[in-house]
């Protein structure tokens, strides 16, 4: 695991966050979910920057949660538990330490973008889906397979991005959607050649940079306010307990059995070999 989860560049009041990961597909950790609450914090207090872009090294954006590190997590828990039954109280506050992080791409003052190329799945569009701004390679892959099994989306973005219909189709079937689909859905805002995604998300977040900072403030939280008015808050607290719940029915009990007898990796190939998509996709 890389000791070092994110860097930070800054040109022309602009604040590039680095996700860099690479080798483990930028996977959200603990260490990686600080890091980013800190990297985010630093630069919605620099008067020196104007826009937030967030942007990741390696052939995916992010791929969800560290899964490996997740299922051995919730089946140590269970052994320490014995007799007790799951803490959702617990679950709940522990869940909250990442989703307040990504929560906080939403709340800075400042506009936020994401530059997106290859997987962006499950956890990591928990992650990017509270951006102000998403812009993809016409490469990258968006979807939420937990869906299927063990786990529901904890920001509840989906749906104030997608509206009701949009978001019960993908993600009452936890299907990959490719990014041209995405951006003729509205999940995101446009999708350019994976060659030029990280030179046009600069431009357009340098371009934008050139307006006041307090109006670009004031016009994100008009933006914003419509959607708290429609009850954003509670949302993200259904999702994020459904969640918890959904990691510990019966379903979500075998995934992890599953997962420790045959691996994660072939536990979620199983997962998704049904509807041939993500890991499952033919070769």
């Amino acid at each position: 695991m890389s000791a070092v989860p994110l860097r930070t560049e800054t040109a022309d009041g602009v604040r590039s966050i680095v996700l860099c990961r690479a080798e483990e597909y930028n996977t959200i950790t603990i260490e990686l979910r600080d890091a980013l609450a800190a990297a985010i914090d630093e630069a919605d207090a620099d008067p020196e920057v104007r826009v937030i872009l967030l942007r990741a090294e390696g052939p995916a954006f992010c791929a969800g949660y560290g899964l490996d590190w997740s299922t051995e997590l919730q089946a140590s828990e269970q052994a320490l538990l014995g007799d007790r039954v799951w803490d959702s109280a617990m679950d709940l506050r522990e869940m909250s330490r990442f989703v307040d992080v990504y929560m906080k791409l939403w709340y800075a003052a400042k506009p936020t973008i994401s530059a997106v190329q290859g997987w962006c799945i499950a956890g990591g569009t928990d992650l990017v889906l509270c951006s102000d701004i998403i812009i993809a390679g016409e490469g990258a892959r968006f979807g939420y397979p937990p869906s299927r099994v063990w786990g529901t989306p904890t920001t509840a973005m989906w749906v104030y991005r997608l509206g009701f219909e949009k978001a019960k189709r993908y993600l009452l079937t936890g299907d990959e959607i490719p990014a041209p689909e995405a951006a003729r859905i509205g999940l995101i805002l446009e999708t350019v050649p994976d060659d030029q995604l990280t030179e046009h998300a600069m431009a357009f977040a340098k371009r934008m940079a050139q307006v006041p900072g307090n109006q670009l403030q004031m016009l994100k939280l008009m933006c914003n306010q419509p959607a708290e008015n429609m009850g954003i808050a509670s949302a993200r607290t259904l999702g994020i307990l459904f969640d918890g719940v959904a990691r510990h029915t019966q379903e979500g009990h075998d995934f992890v059995a599953r997962s420790a007898e045959i691996g994660i990796r072939e536990a979620v190939r199983e997962r998704d070999d049904p509807f041939g998509d993500y890991g499952s996709r033919p070769r």
